[in-house]
């Protein structure tokens, strides 16, 4: 079995690494870097440690609007799999470098295994929320990490039993829990580098903003950073390097030089891990975090009007503020009441399901 899987943000490398080293156990494997997120914090960090596998091909991709990127992740991908001639593509997520794949795949006729399929957060605005629908629509396997996702998708006719050659649908858990457990257990999770100093544990608020809703208008980002200041204790601010173009951009950099707010470059996944477990509560905008929250028993604060993380929110263990100034202090100050039992996210095993069910599709019998 040959499978193409193709990853270019954060979180799709998270998420790849887990799947890559249970598939390349007993097969092929073709990773493909598209080179969306090209700094090295975003990206090149996860696979130059020794026990993640590098890419296989590299697009470099870089800057550019959204219709120059898809074009060149297009056409790179496309070259790929004319090269290579694999069985399946596999993509992650929501991001454009999804999408490339996804057309890619269907354009040339090879079937599409989509990780993270199902989730919505019926936004139809939101870039990502096209993205997830038009990948699950044309996917021959969708791995969906929760039953929510599942149920999604019945809405949507895709059940799994749609004939003899329909898609397949399974709730394969979340990798995104087998990442952090493995984290956990191997003892990476390290604070940041020492030039960089952090209150006592349980003594900080950590904050995350990226999402182009909130980066992109320069109203919503000035009311989250001015939020941010006036909270009155200290925030640790890992800045994307998308939300320091903007900031630039806008001219509110005023907000970081505020003695409450420590603002710091991206940290690496374990490093990001350890933030999260000695904060307080968490700020962001992210889905990977707000999971991420969810695992480590932090109460999170969600700067969106809606999430793909239902389940999270229906427990009280995350709360939904937009960018109102009020509803940040408020959810700030509140009293943590949320219910973290059970596992809705899987037991931790979903990398290995994923490459038994993709060897199933292509090597019956």
């Amino acid at each position: 079995m040959k499978i193409a899987a193709v990853a270019g943000t954060r979180p799709q490398f998270i998420k790849a690494m887990m799947v890559s080293r249970a598939v390349r156990e007993k097969h092929k494997e073709i990773l493909i870097h598209t080179g969306q997120h090209y700094d090295f914090n975003m990206s090149q960090v996860f696979y130059s440690k020794q026990d993640y596998p590098a890419p296989d091909y590299h697009l470099n991709v870089g800057p550019g609007t959204p219709g120059r990127q898809l074009n060149k992740m297009f056409n790179g991908l496309k070259a790929v799999f004319d090269r290579e001639k694999p069985d399946i593509v596999l993509v992650y997520g929501d991001s454009r470098s999804t999408l490339a794949g996804a057309l890619t795949a269907s354009r040339m006729g090879i079937p599409l295994a989509h990780v993270e399929a199902g989730l919505r957060c019926y936004n139809h605005s939101m870039p990502e929320e096209f993205i997830r629908v038009l990948t699950d629509h044309s996917s021959a396997i969708l791995f969906c990490p929760s039953e929510t996702a599942v149920r999604n998708l019945e809405i949507e006719g895709i059940t799994g039993t749609t004939g003899k050659y329909g898609p397949i649908v399974v709730n394969a858990g979340d990798v995104m829990y087998d990442a952090f457990q493995e984290c956990l257990s191997s003892g990476k999770c390290l604070p940041p580098p020492a030039r960089y100093r952090f209150p006592n544990p349980g003594e900080y608020l950590l904050a995350t903003v990226h999402r182009a809703e909130n980066t992109d208008k320069k109203e919503r980002l000035s009311v989250i950073l001015e939020s941010l200041a006036a909270l009155g204790e200290k925030v640790i601010f890992p800045v994307h390097p998308r939300t320091v173009k903007r900031i630039n951009e806008f001219n509110l950099d005023g907000y970081l030089a505020y003695p409450n707010i420590n603002a710091i470059e991206p940290v690496s996944y374990e490093e990001m891990i350890w933030l999260s477990k000695n904060a307080r509560k968490i700020i962001t905008d992210s889905g990977g975090v707000q999971k991420e929250a969810f695992f480590l028993k932090v109460p999170c604060i969600t700067l969106r009007e809606e999430t793909e993380w239902v389940e999270t929110v229906e427990r009280g263990c995350n709360v939904l503020v937009g960018c109102d100034r009020r509803l940040i202090r408020e959810a700030v100050e509140a009293s943590p009441h949320g219910d973290w039992s059970g596992c809705p996210y899987g037991q931790g095993n979903a990398s290995r399901l994923i490459s038994r069910l993709l060897e199933e599709y292509c090597c019956p019998g």
